[in-house]
């Protein structure tokens, strides 16, 4: 069972999938005040909470505001609910056969291990508008309380996808009209070079070593983000947002001519 000991991430739980929430632990002594709004959104759902000395709340976590919530950790979707987000075909040929939602936009992380990374690359993803994020089964952070605190509820949200083969998903992807584009330092052009307002999966790659070859080889397109300082790279997190909120504003750009 998942722990989360932050105020804000608990109180989305609670809003968006009360469900995963078994239990709710509260501060008996000088708790915060957002504890009048869990009591009240547990309640309503029916999620047993108990206050306990800050004590019990430490030897849970070190460092909880005030509260602590035991949820079932969050179930990965299967790449057919990102492509058919109005109800998953039951085989792989339905998938073929139906064609892609209006004008996806995907992120694949090629092998980003840390939690803390990943967590924010997943609040920047959710707030971008982006339909469905896809990992790696192997060398890749797994959804846990860090990735969820750090994404402060974000990943509630998103629907996140775990594959085998990287690659072949992205081959996958490409049958199905959605353009691939590459994010790594030395690449073909800038990251606003491409018409992010077609269907779009952007990747990005692991903290160290970037995208793997054959990864990179089956983008369409590798663009980076020119350097002016005598820092030479972005932390990926940071990396992704550039290139997440360029897509967004492409798209409100042609929404609103």
């Amino acid at each position: 069972m998942d722990k989360i000991n932050r105020i804000n991430p608990i109180l989305e739980i609670l809003r968006t999938s009360p469900r995963r929430v078994n239990k709710i632990l509260l501060q008996k002594e000088g708790g915060r005040r957002p504890a009048g709004e869990i009591v009240a959104l547990a309640k309503a759902a029916h999620i047993p909470y108990l206050f306990v000395p800050k004590v019990a709340l430490d030897k849970l976590s070190a460092y909880h505001q005030g509260v602590v919530a035991l949820i079932a950790p969050k179930e990965f979707a299967s790449l057919d609910e990102i492509l058919n987000p109005g109800g998953a075909p039951s085989s792989s040929e339905t998938v073929k056969a139906s064609g892609p939602p209006p004008n996806p936009f995907l992120l694949l992380l090629d092998e980003i291990e840390d939690p803390q990374n990943l967590g924010a690359i997943l609040r920047s993803a959710e707030c971008a508008g982006v339909d469905g994020v896809v990992l790696p089964e192997r060398r890749s952070a797994g959804l846990t309380e860090a990735v969820y605190e750090v994404s402060a509820g974000a990943l509630e949200h998103l629907k996140v996808a775990r594959v085998p083969n990287l690659v072949q998903t992205m081959e996958r992807l490409k049958e199905r009209g959605i353009w691939l584009v590459g994010a790594e330092s030395g690449g073909e052009g800038g990251y606003w070079e491409f018409d992010y307002t077609q269907p779009v999966g952007l990747i990005l790659g692991s903290e160290g070593k970037g995208l793997r070859p054959l990864v990179r080889k089956t983008c369409d397109k590798v663009l980076s983000i020119p350097m002016r300082g005598r820092v030479n790279s972005l932390n990926v997190a940071s990396a992704a947002s550039v290139f997440l909120f360029e897509v967004v504003r492409q798209r409100t750009r042609n929404d609103n001519p």
